[in-house]
């Protein structure tokens, strides 16, 4: 189970375009600071593009704190990658987006997390499964959500040693008449409101909301498998409660500083090698960026 502590950056790297981990490669980022020098988080979609890095099929990102200044943080753009200790700072539209795969496929999530986000953190629009484990999620809309416009395709989501601190809407949302299937184990919820802690929708153009909780094989998980408090009981831990009930304020002190690097210079449309010199630690603020809802 995670603790709650935020990872310090060892640097910070900048590209102008996605950098590619390829196929059956490790890319190890040494628990610096990676982000684009030529985008920030604005409103509306984005593409891949827009993403800090593309992860290939068999390839594993890992020991990387993922900036502000991106759109799309990182997209497993086909299917089974491995993302290992990845932490996303700030997340705008989704903090990972995984697009394509087979019944077959499984990417898998593993320690690491993610703050901020106004919407969703993991998007799984492809078939296959995607397991998470270990994450520490804190300040935001959905840890995961199954595409509920991208066809009737069913989804597993296994998700177990989770802490999840202010959840805006749900913990993790799935499609009940696409077959989709969810198994929560071992997860802390921290919250000063009652939230969904697995939710089930109609899938379509509209996606509506139909309910909530343990339901078969859609949403699989007991009391004891879910542990919801108000207090984080841990010093890096902290709960601010607006005026609101259904809001919240994540706090913490941070600086900020402004350095940048030239991203490597490659024939490929996006570049593939490190690009050296990186800057001492970048801590980033919350941006307060929201993007569009599915």
């Amino acid at each position: 189970m995670p603790t709650g502590t935020w990872p310090s950056s060892k640097g910070k790297v900048t590209y102008k375009a996605p950098y590619v981990v390829k196929k059956g490669t490790v890319f190890d980022g040494g628990m610096k600071t990676y982000e684009r020098s030529d985008i920030t988080c604005t409103e509306g979609e984005g593409g891949k593009a827009d993403a800090v890095f593309l992860v290939e099929p068999g390839a594993t990102l890992k020991n990387v704190i993922i900036g502000k200044n991106q759109k799309e943080g990182v997209h497993c753009e086909q299917h089974d990658c491995k993302i290992e200790n990845v932490w996303w700072d700030d997340v705008c539209e989704d903090a990972l987006s995984i697009k394509g795969g087979s019944s077959s496929s499984v990417s898998t999530v593993t320690g690491g997390g993610a703050r901020y986000a106004s919407d969703k953190v993991i998007q799984q629009n492809g078939p296959g499964k995607v397991t998470i484990d270990g994450f520490y999620a804190y300040d935001f809309g959905k840890l995961y959500r199954s595409c509920g416009t991208c066809g009737n395709i069913p989804r597993q989501v296994s998700v177990s040693n989770v802490l999840a601190v202010n959840p805006k809407v749900s913990v993790i949302t799935v499609n009940k008449n696409y077959g989709d299937k969810a198994t929560l184990k071992n997860v802390k919820v921290v919250t000063t409101s009652k939230k969904p802690i697995c939710q089930w929708s109609q899938g379509g153009s509209s996606p509506k909301n139909l309910g909530d909780g343990p339901s078969g094989t859609l949403c699989q998980y007991s009391t004891s498998d879910v542990y919801i408090t108000k207090e984080a009981r841990d010093s890096d831990v902290e709960i601010e409660v607006s005026s609101s009930t259904d809001e919240y304020a994540g706090q913490e002190e941070e600086d900020e500083y402004n350095v940048e690097t030239e991203a490597p210079t490659t024939d490929d449309e996006y570049p593939e090698e490190l690009p050296g010199n990186a800057t001492e630690p970048d801590a980033t603020k919350k941006t307060g960026c929201k993007t569009k809802k599915d």
